[in-house]
């Protein structure tokens, strides 16, 4: 089929829309056509071969265009699960109690402003010791969301009847007496890919402003049972790449020239400027781990499976991720603990044990770090070179470590294949013409040149996954934990196979933006990984320091 766009002029003339499409007759399939064909593919078949395809293509063809006639919504998932799992994978077997470090006495600040940059745990403290309500703290982080977003651009839209209405009920059943826990009336925001009822879910896109789909997201349904408060539907880059959505560009609070990075742009830049105390990302390739670098938050991305993602948009069904962003890396726990195992809807979610244990520190752990990507040169390297200091001084002993010699960065296009799958219909329309970015490395290309890609090529690309998995594991034979720079091959790698990650500030720029050091573990592995990781953030304070607004 081929796509006629009528000209604006005529559109506006005829009263019709912003956008409409007329499907034409397709041009035959001939030797030629296919001849043309062939250099897409780097394949070369001669012209009796060539002809021989005819049938075939056509028929291919008219199936294509009999499915098309069936929508298909965007949570609708193909029936092929991405399995991260190496062969002769075990789980750990027993089940304990997830174990918080210990917190003092915590007191309410001479300064109420100081409340901004209060962690989970500090201000879970002053609630359950009924030293501020949950609508005393709800409205102190609304107002600082209604102040600030003129000037950084984070939140689309700002729950507060929901908000009034959580917070309300969480101080009731305290003041009766169920305490649910840490997040019980604790505020947060979420990456406006997450569905929640009453409200619009638009994807931080043009085509999907209005659009409000009727359930709230299991994650949503978590943190509401554990009696958290939600403040805040988060910008995202337009459908979940970059920082820039249909209402502009949301901002570093640290460096109000530059963004904030994405594509979990809101949820970064609002936790890191004081605005409320979590909030819920995502990440494909690198969307929790890059704004949380550029805001200086502490972001975890958990193995893949981990948590439900029933009611959040699909960009890639093999590759996308649900996690916490934080100030701190026990508050990515305690989210962590509330938003992770299976719910029965999303299949591709495995049950496992997340035995974390805030108290343990470095004791047994077994620690490596990428050798060969830490002595490269890059601008963090000296920043980075501290990291691996203090962790020695904390008495890791470190071991070599190397990514393996397979494709990593060959194969990732199987993420702009799923992209294009998810946002057929919207290339088909023409209304991808209606996004903000529309640059060579916008999506409406990045959707139109995947189509090229063959179904084989896909398959093969898959095949060289199950060999990188393979030999991941291999290599993290007898190590719990590693350290990576936070860019370079091992994000494109570790998003592929599925690993978890954490990412947490460790130091500062000359022009005093936020640096970060990733902290890789194993698969399923993220307890022992939030240990260390905790470890290292309490011997430093550059979590502590936060962007004068």
């Amino acid at each position: 089929m081929k796509k006629i766009v009528l000209p604006v002029a005529c559109i506006v003339s005829l009263g019709l829309g912003a956008f409409i499409t007329k499907i034409v007759d397709s041009p035959p399939i001939t030797v030629e056509v296919i001849n043309q064909a062939e250099k897409i593919l780097g394949l070369d078949f001669n012209d009796a071969e060539a002809d021989s395809m005819i049938n075939d293509l056509n028929d291919n063809r008219k199936d294509f265009e009999s499915i098309r006639k069936i929508s298909l919504d965007n949570s609708v998932a193909p029936a092929l699960y991405f399995n991260p799992l190496p062969v002769g994978f075990e789980f750990e077997k027993t089940y304990l109690p997830f174990k918080a470090s210990q917190i003092g006495v915590v007191n309410l600040p001479a300064n109420r402003d100081d409340l901004a940059y209060f962690s989970v745990r500090e201000l879970a403290e002053l609630i359950r010791a009924k030293k501020i309500s949950s609508v005393e703290l709800t409205r102190f982080f609304i107002e600082r969301l209604k102040k600030y977003d003129t000037k950084l651009h984070y939140a689309i839209t700002i729950t507060e009847d929901l908000a009034l209405k959580q917070a309300a009920q969480a101080d009731s059943e305290i003041k009766a007496g169920k305490y649910k826990g840490i997040l019980h009336g604790i505020p947060y925001g979420a990456k406006d890919l997450l569905a929640v009822k009453g409200y619009k879910t638009t994807w931080g896109s043009v085509p999907y402003k209005d659009q409000i789909i009727d359930q709230d997201a299991v994650v949503i349904q978590r943190l509401a049972k554990a009696g958290a408060v939600l403040c805040a539907k988060l910008t995202l880059g337009e459908l979940a790449m970059g920082d820039v959505w249909f209402g502009g560009k949301t901002l570093n609070p640290w460096d109000l020239k530059r963004g904030s990075s994405g594509s979990s742009a809101g949820s970064a830049s609002s936790v890191a400027a004081g605005l409320l105390p979590f909030a819920i990302g995502s990440e494909t390739l690198g969307s929790i781990v890059s704004p949380s670098t550029e805001c200086g938050t502490t972001g975890l991305r958990p193995t893949y499976g981990r948590v439900p993602r029933t009611g959040a948009m699909t960009l890639s069904w093999s590759m996308d991720k649900l996690g916490p962003i934080c100030r701190t890396v026990e508050d990515c726990a305690i989210v962590f603990n509330t938003i992770q195992g299976i719910d029965g809807q999303d299949f591709t979610c495995i049950k496992a044990p997340f035995n974390y244990d805030g108290t343990k520190g470095l004791k047994g752990v077994k620690i490596a770090y990428l050798k060969s990507d830490f002595e490269k040169k890059y601008p963090t390297k000296s920043i980075d070179s501290l990291s691996l200091i203090v962790l020695q001084k904390l008495g890791a002993e470190l071991i070599s470590l190397e990514l393996p010699d397979l494709p990593s960065y060959d194969i990732s296009f199987l993420l702009g294949v799923e992209a294009a799958a998810a946002f057929d219909e919207l290339t088909r329309s023409g209304k991808d013409d209606m996004l903000v970015r529309q640059n060579k490395n916008a999506w409406p290309n990045a959707f139109r040149s995947a189509r090229f890609i063959p179904a084989v090529e896909y398959i093969q690309a898959n095949r060289h996954r199950t060999l990188l998995i393979q030999e991941m594991e291999r290599r993290l034979k007898g190590i719990d934990v590693y350290l990576s720079p936070s860019f370079g091959r091992n994000l494109t790698l570790t998003n592929l196979t599925g690993h978890p990650c954490v990412v947490l500030p460790n130091g500062f720029r000359a022009e005093g933006r936020p640096t970060s050091i990733t902290f890789m573990g194993k698969l399923f592995g993220e307890a022992k990984l939030l240990q260390v990781a905790k470890a290292y953030q309490d011997a430093t304070d550059f979590h502590k320091k936060h962007p004068a607004l």
